[in-house]
């Protein structure tokens, strides 16, 4: 599956977001312990930011002029109504040429949806785009291998793929990454969350 098609899936599942009863704590420790290690609040960039805002407003209460992006059209038009006034992107994070800099980026259970063969290209641009210093927060799938699939859990077929555990460090490190923390958080699922820094 193409982000596209992703994006298209999403669309139609948007109220597991909406609903009431959705967790608003999902990944804000997380987010709290990746913050702790930013040396400069400025802009900051949620990738596949969603339409709870969660993350938008924990980046607004510290300070930082966030971004989100989506691929989902869906998603985005919620994300705005929610935020009017922040500058929310519809686009696939494969193909969007960022121009900003950014002190803080997360991508937090959304790049495991691109193609397995656009992980590193992703990961490439995502660290550019940080400004010396800056933090990347993300999940994966903590697999000891390269892998991907498709399942249907959620309603329609969605794409998953990973560089496994070590793949991610690999390709973070050859990008001048420190890795500040590593975990396998919803043990023992394979929901494994990284956070470097740009050295």
């Amino acid at each position: 599956m193409n982000p596209k098609e992703i994006g298209k899936a999403y669309d139609k599942i948007t109220h597991l977001w909406e609903d009431e009863n959705f967790n608003r704590k999902n990944g804000m420790d997380e987010h709290k312990r990746a913050l702790a290690f930013v040396e400069n609040k400025g802009k900051a960039l949620d990738v596949g930011c969603g339409s709870t805002g969660r993350f938008i407003d924990l980046l607004l209460s510290e300070g930082f002029t966030p971004e989100g992006v989506d691929v989902s059209a869906e998603m985005i038009r919620l994300a705005r109504c929610r935020h009017p006034g922040v500058v929310l992107h519809h686009q696939d994070i494969c193909e969007w040429r960022i121009e900003e800099k950014y002190d803080f980026i997360t991508a937090w259970d959304s790049i495991w949806h691109i193609p397995l063969e656009q992980q590193e290209n992703v990961l490439a641009k995502l660290v550019f785009s940080l400004n010396k210093g800056g933090v990347l927060i993300f999940t994966f799938g903590g697999t000891n291998e390269k892998s991907d699939h498709t399942d249907d859990l959620m309603g329609p077929e969605v794409y998953y793929s990973s560089l496994g555990t070590n793949g991610f460090l690999k390709v973070l490190i050859s990008l001048d990454c420190i890795c500040k923390h590593l975990e396998h958080g919803q043990y023992p699922e394979l929901h494994t969350y990284l956070i470097v820094q740009k050295a």
